[in-house]
């Protein structure tokens, strides 16, 4: 445009009337003028191989054959690098969300003051478990208690049950299968030094569920009244629960819905990646807390 002669004045006029009797901005006609890039903008340092169409397709293939659904970028990061490809976690959250791989989040209110402020997160598996209670709908018989159990320090599932009542009785029921399957029956003082944290449900300060407590020789570990982040890994693994099992799966039955917890459980603890265990699994970090005992122990 500045280089063309004007048919009336016979000379070149300068940009700058030209825009204003076009009402158009210089800085359009500048960027409409400036030469497309043909290649992505790189970074400044060492290049990657990967570039970002080929590492977002695979992204799409750890997202597909994962089992769980809603995983964030870290989770995909950490198997991205399981997989022989190495690239940044800001990287990996860039293109997720370009290409709306992001799952949708909640952005919470404003909290107060935290009554706690300490850690319940122990240096060894069965130091400290917490249990938890849900609910959700079967088609047929309505709505249904889910009870689980978890050990704070693996993360790991020890118990799982479904019951069509949430009765104090049942909400034992996960906790026996943690004692079970980590300290070999159910006995008095069998699993002594053992410490159960749990809300203030009229399930766990019943005289039934501490007196079990007791029996088994778990002292019992009351959460600071509306302060969930005191009984945090048991929520915590519920939200999982939810997010990857009941709010994407329907039952028919009860029975249906136990099995299915079940099943569930077995592959949360196999697969589910934790990220404070370096993205191992629930139950290789405790493989790996046992291996590390034997070894202290010869």
């Amino acid at each position: 445009m500045r280089q063309q002669a004007s048919a009336s004045l016979n000379r070149v006029v300068p940009l700058l009337p030209v825009c204003r009797m076009m009402s158009v901005a210089r800085s359009s006609v500048y960027a409409a003028r400036a030469p497309k890039c043909a290649a992505e903008p790189r970074r400044r340092g060492p290049k990657t191989p990967w570039c970002d169409a080929a590492l977002t397709e695979a992204i799409r293939a750890v997202l597909t054959d994962s089992p769980f659904v809603g995983e964030g970028y870290r989770k995909v990061w950490a198997k991205l690098r399981f997989r022989g490809i190495r690239t940044s976690k800001a990287r990996v959250l860039r293109l997720m969300r370009e290409a709306g791989l992001l799952a949708p989040s909640r952005s919470g209110g404003p909290r107060g003051p935290r009554n706690h402020d300490g850690t319940i997160i122990p240096e060894a598996p069965n130091r400290m478990w917490g249990t938890d209670l849900t609910a959700t709908m079967t088609l047929e018989e309505g709505q249904t208690a889910v009870f689980v159990a978890i050990d704070h320090a693996t993360a790991e599932l020890v118990g799982i049950h479904a019951a069509k009542r949430a009765t104090r009785y049942e909400a034992l029921e996960p906790l026996r299968q943690g004692v079970r399957r980590h300290f070999g029956t159910i006995g008095e003082h069998v699993a002594s030094g053992l410490v159960l944290r749990h809300d203030h449900g009229s399930q766990y300060v019943s005289d039934t569920f501490q007196q079990e407590l007791t029996f088994l020789g778990i002292e019992s570990s009351p959460s600071f009244v509306r302060a969930p982040e005191g009984n945090g890994c048991a929520e915590r693994v519920i939200r999982t629960l939810k997010e990857q099992l009941l709010w994407v799966r329907t039952f028919a039955t009860v029975e249906e819905l136990r099995l299915a917890l079940i099943e569930w459980a077995e592959l949360y603890n196999e697969q589910w990646l934790i990220e404070r265990h370096g993205h191992r699994t629930p139950a290789q970090a405790r493989r790996d807390f046992e291996s590390v005992e034997t070894a202290m122990a010869a």
